[in-house]
């Protein structure tokens, strides 16, 4: 499945090992989701990623980013043709429609109206996982 993921969900599944951001978090680091990406998504990802108040890792953040790069799927994308209410978010959607994607996956799906965002799916990461297990039959963990 071919998805664009919202850095709250990169965060959240780092930070907690359980739940459905975990889950989708270790579905991009063993290549079983691909992730759309293009340079403004990796270094949002980057930035927050090596936050202090995170203490990640900075190896296991490297590590992440290599297998996005790697496994991903760079996307050239234009503007948007409307606004979103935080401009931050707007390169995730921009990617999602240039690549076509399958869902644009965030935990904080307001900032996605549908108006604008259509004919993208935004879900959340339980939903998404949801939807990923339907498709792979239930064996998606």
């Amino acid at each position: 499945m071919r998805v664009v993921l919202d850095t709250n969900v990169v965060v959240s599944g780092l930070l907690s090992p359980f739940g459905p951001a975990a889950a989708l978090v270790r579905l991009v680091a063993g290549a079983a989701l691909t992730v759309c990406h293009d340079a403004r998504i990796l270094a949002e990802y980057r930035e927050v990623l090596l936050r202090p108040k995170f203490r990640f890792d900075p190896v296991l953040v490297e590590t992440f980013l290599h297998v996005v790069e790697i496994e991903g799927e760079p996307i050239a994308a234009g503007p948007l043709q409307a606004r979103l209410p935080d401009p931050d978010d707007e390169p995730f959607l921009e990617v999602a429609l240039a690549a076509r994607a399958e869902a644009l996956i965030t935990g904080n799906a307001k900032h996605f109206p549908r108006e604008v965002a259509h004919p993208v799916v935004v879900l959340s990461p339980r939903a998404a996982l949801e939807r990923l297990r339907k498709l792979a039959g239930n064996r998606v963990r």
